[in-house]
């Protein structure tokens, strides 16, 4: 198993600090008496050809409201801002108020889902403080919706939690919590083991890390690592091998380049008519354009028909550069998705 999990981590997207372009999609009024929401894209997503795994992100009490940009403040979208790269559909509602709601949690994810080629398999959770809370219930209410869960310094208001018993389940929490006392979670870690056998629990108490200082979770590579590792069709696999630690959270803005990530900003109407487009870089705003256009795709007759494996090269990186998919490259190739590159391999791009 643990060689399984190494060819994954070879061929998962590493490129976590690469230069890449992301539309934010801002979605108000579109689902009625439910959440506004963002759709974060990334340029390696190309609609109609492939399926990209998605990742929900739940905030925490500090970002509820009506202010649609709060969202923005920390956690997934922030990260993909200050240029950590995430390959993946990144959905985050906001809630106005009060705790979070499985039922229009769901409204959001099957909008996004109806609207963009997502791999339903391959739907993964994340949440802090009142989103740890959400996660928890959502995960709970909606366990065969999800291939993993990672709730964080949260807690949960439901009455049974056996359905967590039926995915991958990361649970973090600082034993120097004044906010949310780690209590919260071991409560519901033990109702888990009182449903039957928690198989798929991992459970980490970060020695004398407080409340805030998990907010740093959403800045590691490794946290998008283990959710974008879990994948329903492979059966239900907890990922042990990739480590998170207490250290991990003190180097979690390593490595960060503010201006590496270009994002377009598009504003979504009540009509479903993009009212918006704002390009920007996460210093400033870009004055050049104010395209909704995505960037064109190299003709076939100027792009090479082969790449020379080197040293670094994954399939997740050669198809990025070539502006294709490693589901295409798979196809031309004769390969598999889990398949090693050797260094001097030819891979056929067309």
């Amino acid at each position: 198993m643990r060689k399984l999990w190494t060819i994954l981590f070879v061929l998962l997207p590493f490129a976590l600090f690469a230069q890449t372009e992301y539309t934010f999609n801002a979605y108000r009024g579109f689902i009625s008496g439910g959440y506004n929401f963002w759709v974060s894209v990334p340029d390696t997503y190309h609609e109609g050809v492939d399926t990209m795994p998605a990742i929900l992100f739940l905030h925490g009490h500090s970002l509820c409201g009506t202010d649609l940009n709060r969202v923005r403040k920390y956690g997934c979208l922030d990260a993909i801002s200050m240029g950590r790269d995430i390959n993946a559909i990144i959905i985050a509602p906001q809630n106005p108020g009060g705790p979070w709601n499985p039922d229009k949690i769901m409204q959001v994810v099957e909008y996004v889902q109806e609207h963009y080629d997502i791999d339903t398999n391959r739907i993964s959770v994340v949440g802090m403080s009142l989103g740890g809370y959400g996660t928890f219930d959502l995960a709970a209410s909606y366990p065969d919706k999800f291939s993993a869960a990672m709730p964080l310094c949260g807690g949960g208001t439901r009455k049974d939690f056996c359905g967590l018993n039926k995915l991958p389940l990361w649970i973090i929490h600082g034993t120097a919590d004044n906010a949310v006392n780690i209590s919260q979670s071991e409560k519901i870690v033990n109702a888990m083991k009182a449903c039957g056998p928690t198989d798929l629990l991992r459970f980490d108490r970060f020695s004398g890390v407080n409340h805030s200082q998990l907010a740093k979770m959403f800045y590691i590579p490794d946290t998008y690592r283990w959710l974008l590792s879990h994948n329903k069709k492979d059966g239900r696999i907890l990922n042990k091998d990739i480590s998170i630690t207490v250290s991990s959270l003190s180097s979690a803005y390593q490595n960060i380049d503010r201006a590496s990530n270009k994002i377009t900003v598009i504003n979504k109407g009540k009509n479903h008519d993009d009212v918006v487009a704002t390009p920007t870089t996460t210093q400033e705003s870009a004055k050049s354009s104010t395209s909704t256009s995505k960037s064109s795709t190299p003709s076939s007759s100027k792009k090479p028909s082969v790449h020379v494996v080197k040293r670094g090269d994954t399939l997740y990186s050669i198809a990025k550069r070539y502006h294709t998919t490693v589901d295409k490259l798979c196809k031309i190739n004769h390969i598999k998705e889990t398949s090693i590159l050797s260094l001097g391999q030819k891979i056929k791009l067309r």
